[in-house]
């Protein structure tokens, strides 16, 4: 019998490419139209529900985020339906090192606090609720992730943009990686407890690295550019997104990767993209083209 899937925020990262391994797996593909459609009546009859649901460039968070949980909530008890969730890392503080489903939860910022306690409504509610928890999402075909703001926005001028300590290991999600994992599990939701924690480790790589390997690919050597923390402070007291963007900035300095060892002993056959796609992503199609570099090949 065909499984059914609600995606809500299917126009954004984690619906859009959600819907497309949903899709591929033979599950009926749901979308949710939050202007014309009761969430309630939506959910009538689905099994799995992926909340893809998130204030665009932190926009009011405190207010915005438990509303859309109540609403998620509610809808998921009253059709049975298993809900999936892209969690972050903003709930584990500031401590580096290898975080997995036992670290401790120690929110240091205020939308950490926010993501603890919407993941802890979740857990309160008995609504069966898959925490696939990530780093921060790349997107190959978009140019609003982390790679094309962020890190890729000076390579043009040959330098990669740091936001902190270039030695420190961060964690990344390659969403169509991300994807496929949350099909696997809606798969096996049936054997899971009714709260799970599943670390998605993804890849991680410092911003050296990350230098040393395009200056390899695009055949020149790379430079670094800073961030300009300063104009995010001049501009935060008129300018929400800088006032959020700086709360978050420790991170970029906070070595950290997640562990895979639960993700692998739930989906022993899982595999991620190759590591070198993932550092690729980002860089414009042209730099290649004049390196004479065909996207998409896999490097060793």
């Amino acid at each position: 019998m065909t499984q059914t899937v609600l995606i809500l925020g299917a126009s954004g990262k984690i619906g859009r490419y959600s819907e497309e391994a949903f899709r591929r797996a033979g599950w009926h593909v749901k979308r949710w139209d939050r202007q014309r459609e009761d969430l309630m009546q939506a959910a009538r009859g689905v099994d799995v529900i992926v909340n893809g649901l998130n204030p665009p460039r932190y926009h009011d968070w405190a207010r915005l985020v438990p509303a859309y949980t109540a609403q998620v909530i509610a809808a998921a008890k009253a059709s049975g339906a298993t809900v999936i969730i892209p969690g972050n890392v903003y709930n584990l503080g500031a401590r580096g090192g290898e975080w997995s489903e036992s670290t401790p939860h120690e929110p240091n910022t205020r939308k950490g606090r926010i993501r603890e306690e919407m993941e802890r409504a979740y857990q309160a509610s008995g609504v069966r609720t898959i925490v696939l928890r990530a780093g921060n999402f790349i997107d190959p075909k978009r140019t609003d992730d982390v790679m094309s703001l962020l890190l890729m926005r000076k390579i043009r001028s040959g330098r990669v943009t740091v936001a902190g300590d270039p030695a420190a290991m961060q964690a990344y999600c390659y969403l169509p990686d991300w994807a496929r994992a949350a099909v696997g599990l809606a798969e096996k939701r049936a054997e899971l407890a009714t709260f799970e924690d599943v670390p998605f480790a993804g890849h991680a790589f410092t911003a050296e690295e990350l230098r040393a390997f395009l200056s390899a690919e695009l055949g020149r050597p790379l430079g670094f550019a800073r961030f300009p923390w300063w104009l995010f402070s001049v501009l935060a007291p008129f300018w929400e997104l800088a006032r959020e963007m700086l709360e978050m900035r420790y991170l970029w300095s906070t070595p950290h990767t997640l562990s895979g060892t639960k993700l692998a002993r739930l989906l022993p056959e899982f595999r991620p993209a190759p590591r070198a796609e993932v550092m690729r992503a980002g860089v414009p199609e042209d730099l290649f083209a004049q390196a004479g570099v065909a996207r998409g090949v896999q490097v060793s």
